[in-house]
């Protein structure tokens, strides 16, 4: 299987659809899996059989995500994309995370971010890009308004943590800003 590549300074940005997990669902072993996914336990392979037999995405609603992957080492390192995709309404919600801690704080989520985004307005013809941060999650809120998203609401209780109802801000960057800026 053959697959899209986006390149960063310091990334590799591998697209993956859900074609791409039906391929890897129907044809990989356990193992296979595991090392494509970069999942370390039978526990979390069995949560991503789960998601995938439960179906990834609806007749309106899909997703797009691109595994992070280190170009001097290969390794991946974490993932970026749109997990809620409203096909009929030209908006998508990012998210993102950095599984390898030795990547923290050295600007990559930014840098993946501003590929994504660029992605998300130019391939997919995007109007509207979301994103819901955790109050408290100085890094991401640091990454996000860097990135010129606007902060437009305050979501209580809004998701589920550990049992645990926590808050979400809300933002959204719009295509016409994202042209305006880099004009």
């Amino acid at each position: 299987m053959q697959f899209e590549i986006l390149l960063t300074d310091r990334l590799k940005l591998r697209k993956l659809t859900p074609d791409v997990f039906t391929y890897v669902f129907e044809n990989f072993s356990d193992d296979e899996i595991k090392i494509f996914f970069d999942i370390n336990s039978d526990l979390e392979l069995k949560k991503e059989k789960e998601k995938y037999e439960k179906g990834i995405s609806t007749f309106n609603r899909s997703f797009l995500y691109f595994q992070l992957i280190d170009k001097t080492t290969e390794s991946i390192i974490g993932w970026c994309g749109y997990h809620s995709w409203y096909l009929d309404h030209s908006r998508a919600e990012i998210g993102y995370t950095l599984t390898n801690e030795e990547f923290k704080k050295k600007g990559i989520m930014t840098e993946a971010i501003l590929s994504i985004v660029e992605y998300g307005f130019k391939k997919m013809d995007l109007n509207r890009i979301e994103v819901y941060v955790e109050p408290n999650n100085i890094p991401s809120l640091k990454v996000i308004q860097k990135l010129n998203f606007k902060q437009e609401g305050h979501l209580r209780e809004h998701y589920n943590k550990n049992l645990v109802m926590e808050d979400s801000l809300v933002f959204s960057l719009l295509k016409s800003e994202y042209e305006d800026r880099k004009q």
